[in-house]
């Protein structure tokens, strides 16, 4: 009896994170091309209050994450407060905490991997496959270190590579020790000694994070090559998941003081960028300008649809 290992699709949410500029704007064309589909003044009608509806919302939207940026001073990490703060340090890796990309094989802090497929009848790509890395990493700006748990992240800006195989394009975004790292998001002091640690909790969860990329699952863990993790294969990856965590809670037992940016609890924008906060800022300015723009002409095509001829 074996445990397939299917592609994990990436969830709406997910989407939502990794595209959301580009989903918005091929909204428009989508509801364009749908309103000349129809062919009729209601139809078009339609379309432009959507179109309008999506422009000023995505623009508003758009508008407060570059406030959230602008309005949060940069902290020290060394005296960075409890709460939702912004740091920027150097990534740096130990060379037994580095993680390799699934495919390129490249050493890194961070992957995220999506694979596509040629559709021969329509000639398209469509993803079958997707993933990133949950490992965390560190970052130190001379005057202390945090660890930066990537889950949930938006991340921007990492370095793409692309490449071909077997006839499916691969396509690669990864972060690398000795980058200049920004992160917004919650800053947490965990006391180490005192920490409330669960084996068996940390260990599902890990566990969970290897289900997430299954192309480096079946690389570590099927012996057999057959494309499944049997039982036993599956044994020997809990076995490995609980010495993992096991090493981790004595590690975190032995610190003293241990700083940990992740996902804010009430939802906030939890972001990781290889681009400083000012760059973002105004690339998120655009992005409102350009939205709005839309929704203004939007609203101005419509009014051209009521005027009488």
């Amino acid at each position: 009896m074996g445990l397939p290992v299917a592609p994990e699709l990436p969830s709406l949410a997910d989407l939502r994170v990794r595209y959301r500029q580009q989903l918005t704007s091929a909204s428009y064309i989508g509801l364009a091309a749908y309103g000349l589909h129809l062919g009729d003044a209601s139809g078009w009608k339609l379309c432009l209050v959507l179109i309008a509806a999506i422009g000023f919302l995505a623009g508003a939207s758009t508008y407060r994450r570059a406030r959230a940026i602008a309005d949060i001073a940069t902290s020290r990490i060394g005296s960075a407060a409890q709460g939702y703060a912004e740091v920027m340090g150097r990534a740096r890796a130990d060379l037994n905490e580095m993680i390799v990309s699934p495919y390129s094989g490249i050493s890194c802090i961070w992957y995220r991997y999506r694979v596509y497929s040629k559709e021969t009848a329509r000639d398209e790509w469509r993803q079958i496959d997707s993933g990133s890395s949950s490992a965390t990493f560190e970052l130190s700006d001379g005057t202390g270190s945090c660890r930066v748990d990537p889950d949930h992240a938006e991340v921007m800006s990492p370095e793409r590579r692309v490449s071909y195989r077997d006839g499916d394009k691969l396509v690669e975004e990864m972060l690398f020790a000795g980058s200049l790292i920004y992160v917004l998001g919650e800053f947490t002091t965990v006391h180490g000694a005192q920490a409330a640690l669960s084996v068996s909790e940390d260990v599902n969860a890990l566990l969970a994070s290897w289900k997430q990329d299954p192309v480096q699952l079946k690389r570590r863990f099927d012996l057999d090559g057959n494309g499944e993790i049997d039982l036993n294969e599956w044994a020997l990856a809990r076995r490995l998941a609980i010495k993992t965590v096991e090493q981790q809670h004595r590690q975190l037992r032995n610190l003293g003081e241990l700083n940990i940016v992740r996902a804010p609890a009430d939802g906030r924008m939890f972001l990781i960028s290889a681009l400083p906060p000012h760059t973002l800022r105004r690339r998120y300015l655009w992005w409102s300008a350009f939205h709005l723009g839309v929704a203004l002409l939007g609203l101005g095509v419509l009014f051209c649809f009521k005027r009488p001829l």
